[in-house]
């Protein structure tokens, strides 16, 4: 008789597991219609979810309450979200200074939202509050790589040094030919790269300063790969000059 008990509740365990793997898979049909998916779900259960970002250096939990009556998300009944927490495993004494950069913009703009819980009250709003943030942490990846290649191929561009502090980024240019050598700071945010970015100039050899400089990036609209090609329009338009 205690067999049978067991093997009963074993069942009921299997029939629950099943359960919930047939609602995760519901709930990740819904979620993955959003074309921006930069999360990945590490856990979905009656308490909570569970999305990874970012390499798995941004983790966020949204916490389930009561099931909310007459609102259903994949074909269940919807439930209440308590709170959404982010949390970031991003080892900064170890990680590249492009990689803490990238990691300060997504949670300047984490907080930049304000209370997310009440943005995402319920199953219902969490697809578009997933869609926001992987725009953002999509772009900010991107920034990433942008760094990366600078401070890789920089060389090409005169471009002797690509310096991060928080976040902003010091651009030190150096020509012999052009007998020029100039920092050019540039103020990056959350908004990149859909924002003109602003910047100072200080000129060490020669005359490129402000207004150079500035005339320069009038021509160079803001948008994919922004940062990059402000560096491409320097070399060509400073360095290079006329054809």
């Amino acid at each position: 008789r205690e067999l049978s008990e067991m093997d009963a509740e074993d069942e009921l365990d299997l029939a629950e597991m099943e359960r919930l793997k047939k609602n995760e898979r519901a709930c990740l049909e819904i979620l993955k219609k959003y074309d921006f998916t930069e999360w990945e779900l590490v856990e979905w259960s009656e308490q909570q979810a569970v999305f990874n970002f970012l390499y798995d250096s941004v983790t966020l939990t949204v916490l389930f309450g009561p099931p909310i009556d007459g609102e259903f998300f994949a074909a269940h009944p919807s439930r209440s979200i308590v709170s959404l927490d982010f949390e970031s495993f991003l080892d900064e004494e170890q990680a590249p200074p492009s990689s803490c950069l990238v990691q300060k913009l997504i949670f300047q703009f984490i907080e930049s939202r304000g209370s997310w819980q009440e943005k995402c009250p319920t199953l219902h709003y969490l697809p578009q509050a997933l869609f926001d943030i992987s725009l953002v942490v999509n772009r900010c990846k991107i920034l990433g790589e942008e760094l990366e290649f600078l401070q890789r191929w920089g060389a090409k561009f005169h471009l002797l040094e690509a310096d991060i502090k928080g976040t902003e980024v010091k651009l030190l240019f150096s020509s012999s030919v052009a007998f020029a050598k100039f920092e050019l700071t540039l103020a990056l945010s959350q908004d990149y790269p859909s924002a003109v970015l602003p910047f100072r100039v200080q000129t060490h050899i020669g005359n490129i300063g402000e207004k150079e400089i500035a005339a320069v990036l009038s021509r160079v609209p803001a948008g994919h790969h922004y940062l990059q090609r402000i560096v491409i329009s320097i070399h060509q338009n400073l360095f290079q000059g006329p054809r």
